[in-house]
Order: C-alpha cells, then structure tokens, then sequence
C-alpha cells in the first residue's frame, strides 16, 4: 500500500525576532561598549590627539611659527648629550621619591589618627581637606610669600628660636630649594593620601582587632599583622597615582623657582616648558615632555603586576 503526500498548500513562516534596541541593550557586552563609548572619545581628543602630535613634533625640528622638517631621534640624541638634562632627570627622581614616601609615611599617620574618636572630629577632617582644595597656583603664591627672603614669616620664626639675621634664603639656595618643593608637595598631597586611607581604614573589620588583641597582640603587632595586610593594596593604587602627579608636577615648581636656582629644582615639565615656549624649539622640548613616559611606563607595570598578586 501506498501513503500519497499531499502537497502543502502553504508553509507557515517561521516568525522573525526583531530585536529591538531595549533587547539589545539589555545585552550585558552591548551596553558596556556603549557606556564606554563617551570616555574612550574623550580620551581620544584630550589624551590620544595631543600624544599623537607630541610624537610627531619630537621627531621634527620645529622652531616657533615655523615648518618643521623630520629629523628623527636627533632632538632625543641631543637630549643624552646635554648635561642639563640629566640634571633635570636627577631632580625629577629625587623629587618624586621623596615627597612620595612622605606623604606616604605622613599620610598614613594622618589616617591613623583621624580614624580614632575624638571631639571635633568631622571638622578636624574638613579642615585637614584645605590643602588639596584650594588651587595650586593660589597656594603656592601664599607660600611664596611665607618664602620670601625679606618677608618671610618662616625666617621671623627661625630668628626668634636663635637662627642668625637675616635666615636662610629658601628659594635662592640650590639645596634648600629642592628641600622646600618637596615639603610643599608633600603638604598638598598629604590630604589626598590621608582621607584614601582613612576611607580603607574603615573597612577593617573591629573583630579582627579583637581577635589580635585576644591572641596577645599589641598595638604594632595589630598595626604590622592586620592593618598593613588589608591597607596594602589601597597604599599601592594611592602610592600610583601620587608618583604620577608628582613626575609630571609644573604648576608647584614654576610659580616657586621657575626650575632655578641653577637648574636645582628644573624637573621634566618644567624643563620641556622653557625649551618649548621660553626658547622657541617645539621639538626639542615634545623630546623632553616625552622622556617621561617610558619611567612612567614601567613603573605602571609594575605595579600592576604587584597587585594581581597581592
């Protein structure tokens, strides 16, 4: 026996899912990217543009109001062989070095005291914020003035404890020059380091206290085994941040000395500002703008992979 097939009069569509843009955007990939789209054009004009360009102008000789022609790595040569630069570069390590390890040191102490209780607490916290807040150039024009060899209230003190008229002159003496940015930058970074701090000190959970505290434990041995530990990756991202602030600082150390006395306190940006606009040599000061970002580079890195792990 046989089947006859009839043949179908009609085949039912398989019906289409339109995606609309709710569903699409309730994708989880899809509405990354597109939270991500405004920052990474933001980067592009602000950050990726004026790179860009910085590159290119290294790579030319290109005088002011001028048209530059490509020399290639003549103005990075240039650079090795001059004997200020690697002045500038000493200045700048130093500088970075040490007003980073204070204001760690400093900042950790300042967290550690604002995190016990005390009257005024709130207040003392707002008020210990003014140095982080008030703009740079208007701090330090105030400390300029504090500075000053013929007015400086800092001398008027020094002289009352015994120092010898007129007192040390703080800006015009290559040593004490490099000693006064770096404790004036350690003064405006210290809020930063302390209120980050403060902020992780909090979520240290009293238990484990109580519990070293059963065990025997005093108060550095509490310290040393249970808020190190856990502060530990916040000083790392805290300690990052600083050390790019601090490498790429201009705004401190130009209002003070201007990089002088003698190049004593002449730092990357500083130093690539004179050559660039003071003498007119666009290249060559990109060149040494750009000398910062390998150390920059590597020290990103590097704590990158310290972290992952930590």
């Amino acid at each position: 026996m046989t089947i006859r097939s009839e043949p179908l009069a009609a085949v039912a569509a398989l019906p289409h899912r339109s995606i609309s843009v709710g569903v699409w955007l309730d994708r989880q990939g899809a509405f990354g990217w597109l939270m991500m789209v405004l920052p990474l054009l933001f980067l592009a004009a602000l950050v990726g543009y004026p790179l860009v360009y910085g590159i290119l102008l290294s790579l030319q000789d290109r005088p002011v109001a001028k048209v530059g022609h490509f020399i290639g790595l003549a103005n990075f040569i240039k650079n090795f062989h001059d004997p200020i630069f690697w002045r500038v570069t000493l200045n700048t390590f130093v500088y970075t070095g040490a007003a980073t390890l204070l204001k760690m040191v400093g900042g950790l102490g300042l967290a550690l005291a604002m995190n016990q209780d005390f009257r005024v607490k709130n207040l003392v916290r707002a008020v210990l914020l003014l140095p982080f807040i008030v703009p740079t150039v208007l701090s330090t024009v105030a400390w300029l003035w504090m500075l000053d060899p013929a007015f400086s209230v800092v001398n008027r003190l020094l002289i009352g404890l015994g120092v010898p008229r007129p007192g040390p002159s703080w800006l015009g003496n290559p040593a004490l020059a490099m000693f006064s940015i770096i404790m004036i930058n350690t003064w405006r970074g210290l809020p930063f380091y302390g209120i980050t701090l403060l902020a992780g000190l909090q979520t240290v959970p009293p238990e484990l206290y109580e519990a070293a505290t059963i065990d025997g434990a005093g108060g550095w041995q509490r310290f040393r085994f249970v808020t190190l530990p856990l502060l530990k990756p916040i000083v790392l991202i805290v300690t990052l941040f600083s050390v790019i602030f601090t490498f790429a600082d201009f705004q401190l150390v130009y209002v003070l000395t201007h990089g002088g006395p003698q190049n004593a306190t002449q730092l990357f940006a500083t130093y690539a500002f004179d050559i660039a606009m003071g003498a007119g040599q666009l290249g060559l000061g990109a060149s040494v703008a750009l000398t910062m970002l390998p150390a920059l580079a590597l020290l990103i890195v590097a704590l990158t992979l310290y972290l992952r792990q930590t």
